[in-house]
């Protein structure tokens, strides 16, 4: 028997260059006691998110989220309600579940236009110089005056002249606007003219009785000089949401109109409020508003 195999009679290895069992395993291509290797360059890679998908348009809402934000029911009301055709948008029905619509559209409930935005009104001292519109091709507009005033997509109620000043009511309450545009009933507004001479009293007369011009009665609520001024500034209440009928009337007599001012809109006056800024309706004058 030779010295070694004495040495490792039971079957064991011996020496200093013997290497000890052992379950792991080491190396860059190895594994671990688990399976894993740590070693940089071999570390797990961690799986990235999904990618999102492309984001939804954000001009676009889904149909039954509008109608739950109008105040008429709840989303999951609202998906009953269109599954059953009592919703159009752009004057068709809609039943699709998930359908979206953009914040411009007519959308309808039983007949009835909604709107998804809080009700807003605000009131401006309209100055010189600025269209009432909402097109953006017109150079300076009252929309740039109002521009911080909400985010609600307000639009003014009727006109006034580029060069006429005054009070003009901006809203996204459709009922509110209908009241202004009713031929019959509308809310009068209280405009000062100056004109470019004395108005005659004739011609006073025939403007506080009516007249017609090319067979169409022209007529207005009220009319009046203005104390301690000249003749040539009158006050003169209407009805009508624009103010052409004002020059149908003083061109139609042979007067030029240097000047228009609104000063008041049903309720509504100039108190507190300087020409070029706007204001919030109070609650109570909202109120008042609506009851016109």
């Amino acid at each position: 028997m030779s010295r070694q195999q004495g040495r490792g009679g039971k079957g064991k290895p011996s020496g200093r260059g013997a290497s000890k069992p052992t379950n792991k395993r080491s190396g860059r291509g190895g594994d671990n006691a688990k399976g894993k290797s740590f070693a940089r360059g071999n570390a797990p890679v961690k799986k990235k998110p999904a990618t999102a998908s492309k984001s939804s348009n954000p001009d676009e809402i889904r149909l039954n989220k509008y109608i739950a934000n109008s105040g008429i029911c709840s989303r999951r009301d609202a998906d009953m309600h269109i599954s059953v055709g009592s919703v159009t948008v752009n004057g068709k029905v809609v039943t699709e579940m998930g359908y979206k619509v953009k914040l411009d559209d007519e959308v309808r409930f039983d007949g009835a236009r909604i709107n998804p935005e809080k009700k807003t009104y605000v009131l401006l001292n309209k100055p010189k110089g600025f269209a009432t519109t909402t097109s953006e091709s017109k150079g300076r507009t009252v929309m740039d005056l109002v521009a911080n005033a909400t985010n609600a997509r307000i639009k003014p109620i009727g006109r006034l002249g580029r060069n006429s000043t005054g009070l003009l009511l901006f809203t996204n309450d459709d009922v509110v606007v209908k009241k202004f545009t009713n031929s019959k009933n509308g809310v009068s507004r209280l405009f000062e003219i100056e004109l470019d001479k004395n108005l005659k009293f004739e011609d006073y007369k025939k403007i506080q009785d009516g007249f017609k011009i090319e067979g169409k009665l022209v007529s207005v609520e009220e009319i009046s000089y203005i104390d301690g001024q000249p003749k040539t500034k009158i006050g003169l209440k209407i009805k009508n949401t624009g103010n052409t009928i004002l020059h149908t009337i003083f061109d139609h007599l042979k007067y030029d109109i240097i000047r228009v001012d609104c000063v008041q809109i049903g309720h509504l006056t100039k108190k507190d409020l300087p020409r070029g800024h706007w204001k919030h309706l109070t609650e109570q004058e909202v109120n008042t508003l609506q009851m016109l």
